[in-house]
This record gives structure tokens, C-alpha cells and sequence, in this order.
């Protein structure tokens, strides 16, 4: 484009862009470039999950090859430390502190070992799910996947690793006396519930560890709180025997307790529906079901911004 000048020569001005005075979003739009690392739909994140199953799985079969490959036990570890957690809970108190009352030995030692075992599943959830975003930025930053695979990976690690151990529980469980019935077949559709739960709670302590990794520090001393407010070690209805009853009620709807005890019920011949709350299946099923769906939205949530701090 030109013009002439006062003394007759040309000038050139630069042609007008056709994209000048449009802001950035504008510009975007109508060359089609879309946010790196933009959130997703909830439904779009959901198939991008379902893409991905075969990398969980796999991830979290890694991870637990991996945690006891330094030590010269190697898996045996996973039986173990709750074994030894434990043996530990039943001196203190069962012998000391005589917290088995109301039960006999025969109930009370696959009543304590049970609960250990299924507390450690929630328990070992949560602690590898704050770090799993924290602990996993070179990841998080080199490759674009759904974020939520990583603490859905390491809950399903936790799985794996308690289904190994029942082996021993359940040889613990006959040597007491309880043996195998028809309550057995329970099994499946607690660890399922409480899979769901586990795995709502690491989503939720994923997204706060990633915003404030001291949280690590922090929650083993909020998890020791609530195991000794669930009754992995003592039965809440004999040791809260002349409360009011809906103080007992409100303990015993604790979601740890909850799993505890119908785990015990399934496994254990003297452990009776007495001991649990009414409504229970009904309770387990709204924990599971609402912390898994509140977890999952308030991780997806915070998607675009994992791993960019």
C-alpha cells in the first residue's frame, strides 16, 4: 500500500492485519488453538480414564513390585507388618489394658487382626494418595494424561496388596474357629465398597497434598487419631457400654468402623449382627458412594493445574 508524499516521492505503509484490535481469546477462537493441559469435560475425563485402564493397572503392579524390592523379605512384608501391627495392638491392649472385654480370646485375636487389616487398607489409601501427585511431578509434567490415574493407581495397588494378605487373615480367622460359610461371600462387596471409599479419599487428599505437600507430614498423626477412634482395637459397643445411645450410634457410623465391622461379621462365627449398627449396608453404601463421586469431581476440579506450581 502507498501514498504520495508533499514533494512528490512515494511512501510505503504497511498493510493492516486483519487480526489487529482482537484479543487473545478472540484470536484463539478463530484459528482454533485451545489451552495446553485444559480440563476436560467430566465426561470426556471420564473415557480418557476407561483409555487408560490397562496403565493403571500396570502402574500400580509396578509400584507394588517396587515398594519392598530393597528388602530381603521382599513381599512377605505386606503380611508382615500388619501381622507385627498387630501383635503389637493385642499386647497393649488386650493383655494390658484387657480391651477385649466382653469377648473371648477366640474372637478377640481374629476380631484385632482383622481390624488391623482393613484399617492398613484405608489407611495405606490415603498416604499414598497425598503424595501421588506430589511425588509424581516428573511425570505429571512430561506426559498428558488424566491426573485422577495416579491416586486410582495406588488405591488399587493398596487393593492388591490387602487381597495377598487375606491369605493370612483367613488362616488366622480357622485357626480361631471361624471357618468358612456362606458370610464369606460378603467379602466381595465390602472390599468393594470400601475399594470406592479408599479411592474417593486418596482423589480428595491428592488435590490437597499437590497445593500443600507438607500435608504428608501431617496426616499420619490425623490417621493414628482416627484409628483409635474406630475400634480396630476394641469392640465400641462393649467399651462404650452406659453411654448415651447415640453417642455409640455416632461412633459406630464412622466409615472405617463401618467396613471393620462388616468384615468381622462376614469372617468371624462369634461376632454377631448385635454388634452392628441398624441400617448398615445402607451406611456403607452412602459413604462409598458419595465420597468416591465428591472425591472424583474435586480432584477433576483442579486438573488443569497439577504440576504447574
Amino acid at each position: 500500500m502507498s501514498e504520495t508524499t508533499h514533494d512528490g516521492g512515494v511512501a510505503l505503509s504497511a498493510a493492516v492485519s486483519p487480526d489487529e484490535g482482537m484479543t487473545v481469546a478472540q484470536l484463539a477462537a478463530k484459528y482454533g488453538l485451545t489451552v495446553s493441559g485444559a480440563r476436560p469435560s467430566l465426561v470426556e475425563y471420564v473415557r480418557e480414564l476407561w483409555d487408560r485402564r490397562h496403565f493403571i493397572l500396570a502402574f500400580s503392579q509396578a509400584k507394588l513390585t517396587a515398594q519392598y524390592s530393597q528388602a530381603k523379605l521382599g513381599q512377605l512384608w505386606q503380611v508382615a507388618t500388619p501381622l507385627l501391627n498387630a501383635g503389637v495392638y493385642y499386647f497393649i491392649f488386650g493383655v494390658i489394658l484387657h480391651a477385649s472385654r466382653g469377648m473371648s480370646q477366640d474372637v478377640y485375636i481374629p476380631f484385632l487382626v482383622t481390624g488391623v487389616f482393613v484399617f492398613t487398607f484405608t489407611q495405606s489409601s490415603i498416604m499414598t494418595g497425598v503424595r501421588a501427585i506430589s511425588g509424581n511431578l516428573g511425570l505429571v509434567r512430561a506426559l498428558h494424561f488424566p491426573r485422577a490415574s495416579l491416586p486410582i493407581s495406588f488405591a488399587l495397588q493398596q487393593l492388591q496388596q490387602l487381597l495377598f494378605s487375606m491369605i493370612v487373615l483367613f488362616i488366622i480367622v480357622i485357626g480361631f474357629g471361624s471357618y468358612p460359610g456362606a458370610s464369606w461371600l460378603l467379602i466381595l462387596p465390602i472390599l468393594t465398597l470400601q475399594f470406592l471409599f479408599n479411592t474417593g479419599l486418596a482423589l480428595i487428599v491428592a488435590r490437597m497434598g499437590a497445593k500443600t505437600p507438607d500435608l504428608a507430614q501431617l496426616m499420619p498423626f490425623i490417621l493414628r487419631t482416627w484409628m483409635y477412634m474406630s475400634g480396630v482395637m476394641f469392640s465400641i459397643n462393649h467399651m462404650l457400654a452406659g453411654r448415651s445411645e447415640a453417642f455409640i450410634r455416632a461412633m459406630q457410623v464412622n466409615p472405617a468402623a463401618i467396613f471393620m465391622d462388616l468384615m468381622r461379621f462376614a469372617l468371624i462365627d462369634g461376632y454377631g449382627a448385635s454388634n452392628l449398627p441398624p441400617h448398615v449396608w445402607g451406611i456403607a453404601l452412602f459413604w462409598s458412594v458419595v465420597v468416591f463421586l465428591g472425591g472424583f469431581v474435586y480432584f477433576w476440579k483442579a486438573e488443569e493445574r497439577y504440576g504447574r506450581g
